[in-house]
C-alpha cells in the first residue's frame, strides 16, 4: 500500500496500525533498504511501515508486503515528527523505529518472535525497551567504500561505557538513566557532534496519549528512558547499525582521514543474539 505523504497515511493507513507490534523504518539513502525490511519482517512485526523517498526501488514482493509512505527523510526532525504523529493515532500499540541498514537483535530472537518478547516485557509493567545502537562496519573499505558489507561486517567487542545522566538543572543524576557510549562514535568522536555521540535509543515503546519522542531519542515521560524497573533488570536490545560508518565515509570532513575502521578490538559480526549476549551488549533480564 502506498501513501502520498504522512498526512495521507495518518488518514487512510490506520489498518497498518491496527495490530502490533509495528516497525517504522526510515530510509535515508538507498543502501540495504530491502534487507532491513526483510530482517524485521522475519522477527514477526505485524506491520512494517517505510518512510522513503520516491527514488527507492524495492523488489516487487517486498513492495507488496509493506506500507510505503512518501517522506523526505532528509528534512530536519523528519523521523521525530513522523514518530510523534504516529503516536498520536496509535495509542496502546507497541512501535519500533530505525533507519535503513539497521537490524534489531534481542535475546533469543532466532527462536522467539518480537511479539513474545514484548508480551513478557509488558507483564513486567514496562512500556519501553532500552536499545543500544551497536556500530557495524565493513572490514575492507577499499572494496566497500560506503563501509557497508553484510558478508564481512565487523563490530567492536569492547570499548563501551556509561555515564550518569544529569537532570536539566544539573543538580543530580536522573534515576535509573545513563548515557551510553562506544563504537565508532567514541573512536572517531572528533568527527561526531557531542550531542550525537551517545549510542542509547528508546527504539521500542508503547504509545500513549501525550507521549513525545525528543530529538535525542528519549521521551518526555522519564520512566520510558530508564534502563530497568526499580526491582530488577529488564530486557535490553541492540540495533546493529551501519549508519555511523556510512556517515563517516560519506562526510567530506572525515572520509579521507579514515582508511579502515578495524582495530585490535574488532571482531566479525555473527548476526546472532548469542554473540551480543556474550559480549554484554544486550540483557535478557528475567526472560529465559
Amino acid at each position: 500500500m502506498k501513501y502520498t505523504d504522512l498526512d495521507d497515511f495518518l488518514k487512510n493507513g490506520r489498518a497498518a496500525l491496527a495490530k502490533g507490534p509495528v516497525a517504522l523504518i526510515f530510509v535515508e539513502d538507498l543502501v540495504e533498504a530491502d534487507t532491513t525490511i526483510r530482517h524485521h519482517q522475519n522477527l514477526g512485526f505485524a506491520s512494517v511501515v517505510i518512510f522513503a523517498p520516491d527514488e527507492l526501488v524495492l523488489p516487487e514482493d517486498t513492495e507488496r508486503s509493506v506500507h510505503r509512505v512518501s517522506h523526505d527523510t532528509g528534512a530536519a526532525n523528519a523521523l521525530m515528527d513522523a514518530v510523534n504523529a504516529v503516536i498520536g493515532v496509535g495509542a496502546g500499540q507497541w512501535f519500533y523505529y530505525c533507519y535503513n541498514a539497521e537490524y534489531l537483535f534481542y535475546p533469543f530472537c532466532e527462536s522467539r518472535t518480537i511479539s513474545e518478547m514484548l508480551a513478557f516485557h509488558t507483564e513486567e509493567r514496562r512500556d519501553a525497551v532500552l536499545s543500544y545502537v551497536v556500530d557495524l562496519y565493513a572490514g575492507d573499505l577499499a572494496s566497500q567504500p560506503n563501509a557497508v558489507s553484510l558478508d564481512q561486517a565487523y563490530l567492536d567487542k569492547s570499548g563501551y561505557y556509561a555515564l550518569a545522566r544529569s537532570t536539566e538543572d544539573g543538580a543530580a543524576p536522573k534515576e535509573r538513566q545513563l548515557n551510553f557510549y562506544g563504537g565508532l562514535r567514541w573512536r572517531f568522536e572528533e568527527h561526531i557532534p557531542e550531542q550525537r555521540r551517545k549510542i542509547d535509543r528508546i527504539a521500542l515503546f508503547r504509545a500513549k496519549p501525550g507521549l513525545k519522542l525528543r530529538s535525542d531519542h528519549t521521551f518526555n515521560d522519564e520512566e520510558y528512558n530508564t534502563y530497568s524497573c526499580p526491582w530488577h533488570h529488564n530486557i535490553t536490545v541492540a540495533i546493529a547499525s551501519f549508519r555511523t560508518a556510512k556517515a563517516l565515509k560519506a562526510n567530506a570532513g572525515s572520509t579521507f582521514e579514515i582508511h579502515t575502521f578495524k582495530w585490535h578490538n574488532s571482531t566479525p559480526f555473527k548476526w546472532n543474539s548469542k554473540q551480543l549476549l556474550d559480549l554484554g551488549l544486550i540483557e535478557p533480564g528475567q526472560w529465559f
